[in-house]
């Protein structure tokens, strides 16, 4: 089992908000602006990926040399680092990509290695079913070889494959009747994402950033490229927008750093779903000093389980034990990202106030990565289990958390996700069970992964010390044998009273009038005679 950590809070703050009562001259600028600067970005990014691994500084100085006549030295260093970043990220995911082949290979040689109907174990699968899906694999092991020799040849030599505007909106272009669009429609948005209207931000600059700047009183002005500098409205090739803007969250922090001069980096896009423009403002900030996680867990923890539809939390005090009932917090999955999203947003939100209304500093989650579990070769015909899996937004969610959490003084605390919810159903799931309170195997994973966070194991009792036993080293343990059924059970309950202070008309007797010791009852006056003694023997 991996220890449990600290995660780290976020790096960095992304707010966002509309342009709203833009002039008709305002979207006309913003649209040339935008498609000017992304033409130019999409030949640096053709030309970064033709460099491939021969890129330098050298190389890097010469494509910025070539885009500043044809825009602005600012905008040339934003576009040429922002095809740096694209071209980093293409090969992230190509790595990934090569990692996944290699272990669909892997699990489909082992499986054709193994006779037809072998049963597998718990540590390996076994045989396909049948002939005709052993020949079928047979044939996709050849498939997946090739994809995984083509892979690495082009990372061998540095080359990536790269899609402005995205790959899903793409091939959309060839499937506009399932998405409900007409041709002017896609080309509308793909021209939209390919736009380029994005700034780095600078310190000791004026508000932070020379080439879109927002005063604090919200007025925001471009710089445009020089090939458009006769649009300018005011002085220095600058554009200033009709409308105002204003930062509903976070304001007052951004405020702060425009006041002072410090970095703000901005975005400008159009959604071409509502017609609407918005503005994203992002800067950096420090690290969070991260508690140590003794005393993050001095005052408890929200144990928390990840499942398709619902958060399930149960809060365990400073000795791991469970107090309270469990609580659920449900989202829905389906629908657009957007939706998704804010479903997300809303069950940490109901998350985090519940965790300060009990006065907890400390959230236990898994560090779950479903990378290798979502591949087609390991769960074979469970098509549902592995839409499932993949439908879950793991690294948002716990993206999102930290974010939310630090803002709020809450540490969250990363455990082994192994067994979680199998023995937690194991050992908790009935004890923790009432007449009035049905607990799930979900409510007994949160219990598992809280007792996890504090170090304890998941299991309810443990064998004592030797010393501390009634027989010192003999053979006496609290922890019944495997072997004994129903021993992780609760006692059963004893009808009658639980004391011998029992006032009258209460217990098991309490229907019996003569055994009760009043006045008036054969228990205390009825008639009594001896028996006469015997006298011989």
């Amino acid at each position: 089992m991996a220890a449990s950590f600290v995660a780290s809070g976020p790096s960095g703050v992304a707010i966002r908000t509309r342009l709203k009562h833009l002039a008709p001259d305002d979207e006309k600028v913003l649209r040339l602006v935008g498609a000017h600067l992304g033409s130019l970005a999409s030949k640096d990014l053709r030309a970064r990926c033709r460099d491939g691994l021969e890129h330098s500084t050298e190389t890097w100085a010469g494509r910025k040399r070539e885009l500043t006549p044809l825009s602005s030295s600012r905008w040339a260093g934003a576009i040429t680092k922002a095809s740096h970043d694209q071209w980093a990220l293409a090969r992230r995911c190509q790595l990934t990509q090569i990692q996944n082949l290699e272990a669909g290979i892997r699990t489909i040689e082992h499986r054709l290695s193994q006779p037809v109907g072998q049963k597998g174990t718990k540590q390996a699968p076994g045989g396909y079913r049948s002939r005709r899906e052993w020949h079928a694999k047979s044939r996709r092991l050849r498939v997946l070889q090739d994809r995984l020799a083509t892979a690495q040849a082009d990372r061998e030599a540095g080359l990536t494959h790269v899609v402005r505007g995205g790959k899903q909106l793409a091939r959309t272009r060839h499937h506009l009747a399932e998405a409900g669009l007409t041709e002017s429609e896609w080309r509308r948005g793909w021209e939209a994402e390919r736009w380029f209207c994005q700034a780095d931000g600078e310190s000791s600059k004026r508000y932070g950033n020379e080439t879109i700047r927002i005063s604090p009183d919200g007025k925001v002005s471009i710089k445009l490229p020089r090939p458009l500098a006769h649009l300018a409205n005011t002085s220095h090739g600058r554009y200033v927008l009709a409308c105002r803007v204003t930062f509903a969250h976070r304001g007052t922090e951004w405020a702060d750093r425009v006041a002072a001069n410090r970095a703000i980096a901005y975005r400008i896009h159009l959604d071409t779903g509502r017609d609407r423009w918005y503005l994203t403002a992002s800067w950096q900030t420090p690290p969070t000093p991260s508690l140590p996680i003794e005393a993050a867990l001095a005052h408890g923890v929200l144990g928390v389980d990840m499942n398709a539809d619902h958060l399930s939390a149960w809060r365990l005090d400073a000795h791991g034990n469970p107090t309270g009932s469990p609580r659920r917090f449900f989202y829905d999955l389906t629908g657009t990202a957007q939706h998704r999203d804010a479903q997300i947003r809303h069950a940490l939100t109901r998350l985090l106030h519940w965790a300060h209304t009990c006065g907890v500093k400390a959230i236990a989650v898994e560090d779950l990565d479903f990378t290798a579990e979502k591949t087609r070769e390991k769960h074979g015909r469970r098509k549902r289990f592995r839409q499932l899996i993949s439908g879950m937004p793991t690294g948002k969610l716990r993206a999102r958390l930290a974010s939310m959490a630090d803002a709020m003084g809450i540490v969250v605390i990363a455990v082994d996700p192994a067994y979680t919810s199998k023995w937690g159903a194991q050992h908790w799931q009935k004890p923790l069970t009432t007449t009035t309170r049905k607990i799930t195997r979900h409510d007994a994973a949160a219990v598992a992964i809280g007792r996890r966070a504090h170090g304890h194991s998941i299991r309810r009792r443990t064998t004592p010390p030797p010393q501390h036993r009634s027989d010192a080293v003999g053979h006496r343990t609290v922890q019944a044998d495997q072997r004994v059924p129903e021993r992780e059970e609760t006692r059963p309950r004893i009808p009658g009273p639980r004391t011998r202070s029992v006032r009258p008309g209460r217990g098991a007797n309490a229907g019996n009038q003569n055994a009760q010791h009043r006045s008036g009852r054969s228990a205390e006056h009825g008639f009594w005679q001896q028996d006469s003694l015997p006298l011989s023997p």
